[in-house]
This record gives structure tokens, C-alpha cells and sequence, in this order.
């Protein structure tokens, strides 16, 4: 029988105390920022790719979702932080091993360009200044939707770190679903079709890769599956689904259908967020997802040295 089967063992730590610190980032401020970012960086990729189409409705929906959500999940960041200055500090290096320090010199290009692109757009001035803008945000707006799953994977949060391969697959179709979800409630439906599209592809690729990481058969799976995370996901899979066949059934014949289906797949990916985020939080309190995988590890290394030594 497997360590993790075993019902007697005991996975305790020093004078009982956890042997990972939980996260004590709040809910509201982490996975609102990864949700808003990622929403921000894919409006921006559909934003490009609505200019250049001329789709202008479907641009200007998108820039000024992309400038509202950048800018709510820099909020977000900065009150975790605490002061505004510690987020100016992360900039004084650039750190390439470093998925914050990264993420920071993202997040300094993209929203320049986001912010300049919307205000160009709404204001209608400098508009060559403007499209070129645009064009740079959906460049740096694809790293955007997807750095915070390489930031969160690269901790000790079992949860995050076990799913390290998946995650990046996960966040970027949850940031194209709400992108295009959000973008397909605002704009017209002569306008919105890359817009269902992209909802659609992305509440597919986001189905996919959750399922994945959910069966994986990692041990700290079990918390997607539990407790406030597993309810918010099952959540999430239930309004991504129904969004997303909304979409793809009605979207196009009906601006209602449209609206309420878009914003159902965008509820989907926050719901998928803060789901993700309180898995890898009670990850961390129980010991045994810090103990079992050490105890696997220990035992294969020690297999594949006896295997050597009666080979040898």
C-alpha cells in the first residue's frame, strides 16, 4: 500500500505548527489582480486584432476594457503591497530568474501602451500614435494573461506548484474566454463575432486544461476538488459552459443572448481564479501534501540506487 493510502499515518510538524506558511495575501486583492490581468492582456489581443479588421466598436469596447481592468488590477497589486512605492522598488532590477521581477517590467510596458491606446481611441486624437500603441499592448498584453501562472507556480504552494505545466494553459484560455466574453456583451453582434470566438475557444482550452490538472493524480489535487475551492469551481465549469454554448448557439442572432453569455463566461474565469487561489491556501495547512510527495521522492531515489548497486 501507497504512504498516501495509508489511513494510521500522521503527518504532524514541529510543536504542531504547518510546515508551509499560508499565503496571507487576501483573496479579493491576488486573485482579483491574476483575473484582471489576464482579462486586460487578451482585451488588448483582441483589440489589435479588431483594428486591424476595422472593427471599430469592437476596438474601442475592448481598449477601454483592457485600460479598466489593467488599471483595477494594478490597484489590486499595490494594496497588497501596501504602499505604492514598494511596487516603484521591484523596478530598480531586472532579475530574468525572477517571475516577479518579470512580471513587474510587464506590467511597467503594458500599461503605458494600454493607456495609450484607449486614450487615443476615445479621444480621437494621434491616431497613428494610437494603432501603433494598440499593436505593442497586444504584444505585451499576451505575457500579461499569462505571467501569473509561472509567478504562482514557482512557490511552495503545493497546489500551484504541482500544477506548474498546466496552469499557463489554464490562464490563458480563461483570460481569452473573459476578454472575449466581455468584449461580446459590449459590442454590436455585426461587430462581435472574433469576439465570440475567442469566448468560445477559450472557455474550451480552459475546460481542458482545468480537467487536466484537476486528474493529474498529483496528491494536492484533492484541494480542487474540496472545501470552498472545489465549490468555486464547479461553479465556474457550470458558468463557462453554459456561456460558452450560449455563445456559440445564440451569440450571433441575439444582443441579449449575447450580453448575458459573455458575462456568463467572464463570471466563469473569476470564479476559476479565486477557486485556483483558495486551492493552493489550504494546500498549505494540512502537512501531508509536503510529506507524501518528500516520501515518494525518497523511496524512488532509493529504489534507483538499489536497482544501480544490483546492476553494478
Amino acid at each position: 500500500m501507497s504512504p498516501r493510502r495509508q489511513p494510521t499515518d500522521q503527518f504532524t510538524s514541529y510543536y504542531g505548527r504547518p510546515i508551509l506558511k499560508e499565503p496571507t495575501w487576501h483573496a479579493l486583492d491576488i486573485a482579483g489582480y491574476i483575473f484582471a490581468g489576464g482579462l486586460a492582456g487578451a482585451s488588448s489581443v483582441l483589440a489589435a486584432g479588431a483594428q486591424h479588421t476595422a472593427r471599430p466598436r469592437l476596438e474601442r469596447a475592448a481598449k477601454l476594457t483592457a485600460l479598466g481592468a489593467i488599471s483595477a488590477s494594478v490597484v489590486a497589486l499595490v494594496h497588497d503591497l501596501g504602499r505604492p512605492d514598494r511596487f516603484v522598488n521591484m523596478l530598480r532590477v531586472a532579475k530574468p530568474t525572477s517571475p516577479m521581477s518579470v512580471g513587474s517590467w510587464i506590467l511597467s510596458v503594458y500599461g503605458p501602451l494600454a493607456g495609450a491606446s484607449a486614450a487615443a481611441n476615445l479621444l480621437g486624437i494621434m491616431p497613428r500614435a494610437g494603432r501603433a500603441a494598440g499593436v505593442g499592448a497586444g504584444i505585451t498584453g499576451s505575457a500579461v494573461a499569462t505571467y501569473t501562472a509561472v509567478l504562482i507556480a514557482d512557490t511552495a504552494v503545493p497546489t500551484w506548484h504541482d500544477a506548474h505545466a498546466a496552469l499557463p494553459f489554464v490562464f490563458a484560455g480563461s483570460a481569452a474566454a473573459s476578454a472575449g466574453g466581455i468584449a461580446a456583451a459590449l459590442a454590436p453582434v455585426g461587430e462581435s463575432g472574433p469576439a465570440r470566438r475567442m469566448a468560445v475557444a477559450g472557455a474550451a482550452l480552459e475546460t481542458a486544461m482545468s480537467l487536466a490538472m484537476e486528474r493529474s493524480g498529483k496528491l494536492s489535487a484533492e484541494t480542487l476538488h474540496q472545501g470552498k475551492a472545489g465549490r468555486l469551481l464547479r461553479l465556474s465549469k457550470a458558468c463557462t459552459a453554459a456561456g460558452a454554448v450560449g455563445l456559440a448557439l445564440g451569440g450571433r442572432s441575439s444582443r441579449a443572448v449575447s450580453a448575458v453569455s459573455g458575462l456568463a463566461v467572464a463570471a466563469g474565469s473569476a470564479l476559476l481564479r479565486f477557486g485556483i487561489f483558495e486551492a493552493g491556501r489550504a494546500s498549505t495547512r494540512d502537512p501531508k501534501y509536503v510529506v507524501v510527495p518528500q516520501r515518494e521522492r525518497l523511496a524512488a531515489r532509493q529504489e534507483a540506487a538499489s536497482r544501480a548497486d544490483t546492476m553494478g
